[in-house]
């Protein structure tokens, strides 16, 4: 398949997960009809296909309002909070010094400031839960508050580019919550000490999502992995985040349907979830397997229209590694790429399995700072399908090099 053949089947497959179909957030009717679109790609390309059950929550919301008086403030509800109609006296709290020193209960919270730099880790992600964090959580729950109001600036390292941000986000943490501008909060001190009034109108879904993988053999050992996560935030159609991905996955089911290697194409679902369901379900398939696998190729942030491809190695051996050097030789528009690891290639790297991840050089060199990300600007206008299609053609390349002999 040439590169403009390989282009065109991108910009199919990214006009039905980004344009037509859209947020797929874990839980919702979309990110299953994606996942649906997916399993009839790999099975038309004659895969045989796999679709893993996933029990995940879904959240609704029909808005928030705030008032101390009469004056009116700009809330949003927080992703995956509980809802609540409660008035109490506001308190102000700007540092874990003073959560620890300030009486909450049956407060309603205004977390600002230092304690609000970054987003608060899911008191149940696995992969990433700072000590601090923790200890946030535990004071709140132990102080045992009305609702917390949380004014937030911009941090692209934890949320991305939404600002403000969802101080939390986690179907896991019961405490009601709503967030706003930095700015909003500023104004909002004035009533520290006041009543007011938080309606937040919410509803937790109990709901169903599924991983889709696609395998060229009955074999598991010795196995490549090639993964891109299908799932969305809420509010975005997560064309770099993770459309890009996925297409690329999607056509590396026709690029790679002949290798006589086995490798397994893995869709997973929750990468930009609070509770990681689809990646928990993968290590829990795989428990005292991994060492079936001998590395993860994960394509996150791929395609975007400035700058060049990436591909950015983890604790390959030598075999994998040089060959990975002869074909970045081979194709001047990908380069090797920093480290990083906000992606699926951390869960094999925790199981102690090597890895690529492939990306873009500038989203990769901009992710503190970018404005992208969970955004609805996270939309096909960014990407240059050229570019999915050089990372496409360059992971077949390196499978075709690494298993000629």
């Amino acid at each position: 398949m040439d590169k403009r053949e390989l282009t065109a089947k991108i910009e199919s497959h990214l006009q039905v997960l980004c344009s037509e179909i859209g947020e797929r957030r874990v839980g919702s009717e979309r990110n299953r009809q994606a996942t649906t679109y997916a399993e009839k790609v790999l099975e038309a390309a004659g895969w045989s296909v796999e679709q893993t059950r996933l029990q995940v929550m879904d959240w609704r919301s029909e808005g928030a309002t705030l008032t101390c008086g009469g004056e009116t403030f700009e809330v949003f509800s927080s992703h995956y909070s509980q809802g609540c109609d409660v008035c109490g006296k506001l308190v102000a709290v700007d540092s874990i010094i003073r959560l620890e020193q300030t009486d909450i209960t049956d407060r309603i919270v205004l977390l600002h400031g230092e304690i609000a730099a970054g987003q608060i880790a899911p008191k149940n992600f696995p992969f990433w839960n700072p000590e601090e964090h923790q200890h946030i959580v535990a004071l709140l729950e132990r102080g045992n508050p009305l609702a917390l109001v949380c004014a937030t600036g911009r941090n692209a390292a934890s949320a991305g580019g939404v600002y403000p941000f969802p101080l939390f986000e986690d179907g896991d943490f019961d405490i009601p919550s709503v967030y706003m501008k930095d700015t909003e909060g500023e104004r909002l001190l004035a009533c520290a000490g006041q009543a007011v009034e938080l309606i937040s109108r919410t509803e937790r879904i109990r709901e169903t999502a599924f991983n889709i993988i696609g395998r060229n053999s009955s074999r598991a050992e010795g196995r490549t992995v090639v993964s891109a996560h299908i799932d969305t935030k809420i509010g975005t159609p997560g064309a770099i985040d993770n459309g890009t991905g996925v297409a690329a996955v999607l056509v590396l089911a026709e690029l790679l349907k002949e290798c006589k290697h086995p490798v397994e194409l893995v869709i997973f679902n929750g990468e930009d979830y609070y509770g990681a369901p689809g990646q928990l379900k993968y290590i829990e398939q795989n428990a005292g397997r991994f060492g079936d696998i001998m590395f993860n190729i994960n394509i996150d942030g791929a395609g975007y229209k400035e700058g060049l491809s990436c591909f950015s190695p983890f604790d390959l051996p030598e075999n994998i590694a040089a060959t990975l050097r002869d074909t970045l030789c081979n194709n001047p528009n990908i380069v090797e790429g920093l480290p990083w690891y906000q992606g699926d290639h951390s869960l094999f790297l925790q199981q102690g399995r090597p890895a690529i991840a492939v990306s873009s050089q500038w989203f990769i060199e901009n992710m503190d700072t970018q404005q992208l990300t969970h955004t609805p600007k996270d939309n096909l206008s960014v990407v240059d399908c050229m570019r999915i299609a050089e990372c496409a053609a360059g992971i077949a390349e390196l499978t075709e090099r690494l298993f000629q002999h």
